[in-house]
């Protein structure tokens, strides 16, 4: 791709084609596959309701019997007709991480770009998940327009990045700089190779916000999110007492020095720290930073607590127009992730739907 190429990296609420899911199997490292097996269902089933679905499975078979048992137990009923199934080699589930990340051109071209997805630096196996995106892609999940891209070798997961759709990239320092993933490159460089990716205005950098329990060396989607060009939610602490209070404070001290393009300040929309959640004594990353924007609809990621709510009612004040739904995402937490780590939207005219 020449450079002087202009292209756009659309934003989460822009019209899309689907949304992809990564099956679970016994063989990825979930704690109660059973439990986040029924999120799973229960999170395809509302995608369902708005968009089609495309589930990337070890095993189609498998996937489909999963999907059948649940929703038989759970009295949902499911239009198989409208998930895409393609199968491929997996090391783990989460789709935000190894998906493509999709692109347009100055002309409309749609590109799908291919990072390379290196295990959250390095920290766990991704030999095979560094690779569902070229087999879905030879395997036709796409529409024939669509350009695959190899980014090699640049790393780069999709939770990391978030973008208003206009030519600002909200990311983290703490993420992107991290010595595990482009470790020859430093910040200006870096900075350099999103803008000729992603045809950038700029980028803003947050210097701070790391929730307890993470791996991910401070994924943007679980501290501060676009809803809009000029609104941004983010994640709030108010308990002076909770170890990340100084930490969370700073973060919204920088959001609010952030300017939009035209040099107004954002529309900021707190949304409440989750109450603490543990595993073995260990502090789980829950946040509502996680929110999964669809066609017509936002979906949240809930533990439980009366908090799920309030979260809602501020999504809700920044998505007027669309439904705002909390789904219960408790089991996936035990894998230091919720609902938008495991999907991965992509824009109109990018799936081959059925």
């Amino acid at each position: 791709m020449a450079e002087n190429v202009r292209r756009r990296l659309p934003a989460e609420w822009e019209e899309q084609s689907g949304v992809q899911l990564t099956w679970p199997h016994s063989d990825t490292e979930w704690y109660r596959l059973d439990k986040v097996l029924e999120c799973y269902v229960e999170i395809a089933w509302n995608i369902l309701k708005y968009e089609p679905l495309m589930i990337v499975a070890r095993d189609i078979d498998e996937a489909r019997a999963d999907i059948g048992r649940i929703a038989q137990q759970k009295g949902l009923s499911f239009d198989m007709d409208r998930i895409m199934f393609h199968r491929a080699d997996l090391d783990d589930t989460w789709a935000r991480d190894h998906g493509a990340i999709s692109v347009f051109g100055e002309n409309g071209e749609k590109y799908l770009f291919d990072f390379v997805f290196n295990g959250w630096g390095l920290k766990f196996a991704s030999a095979h998940d560094n690779y569902i995106t070229k087999t879905v892609f030879n395997d036709g999940a796409f529409e024939d327009d669509v350009v695959g891209v190899d980014m090699r070798p640049f790393v780069l997961e999709g939770g990391s990045i978030d973008s208003d759709g206009c030519g600002s990239l909200l990311t983290t320092t703490e993420c992107l700089c991290s010595v595990n993933r482009n470790e020859y490159l430093d910040k200006a460089e870096i900075e350099a190779e999103l803008k000729t990716a992603f045809g950038l205005e700029r980028v803003l950098w947050l210097d701070f916000g790391q929730i307890i329990g993470d791996d991910t060396d401070s994924h943007v989607d679980t501290l501060a999110r676009f809803c809009s060009p000029d609104t941004i939610a983010y994640v709030s602490c108010d308990d002076i007492n909770d170890p990340q209070y100084e930490e969370f404070s700073s973060m919204m001290l920088q959001l609010e020095s952030f300017r939009t393009l035209d040099g107004k300040p954002y529309r900021l929309i707190p949304l409440p720290f989750a109450d603490p959640v543990y595993l073995d004594g260990y502090r789980l990353p829950a946040t509502y930073a996680n929110f999964l924007i669809i066609n017509g609809a936002v979906l949240v990621p809930g533990t439980g607590s009366p908090k799920d709510e309030v979260a809602r009612e501020r999504l809700q004040e920044a998505f007027p127009d669309r439904d705002v739904k909390v789904i219960d995402c408790m089991p996936l937490l035990s894998g230091h992730g919720a609902l938008h780590c495991i999907t991965m939207q992509y824009p109109k005219g990018f799936l081959k739907t059925i």
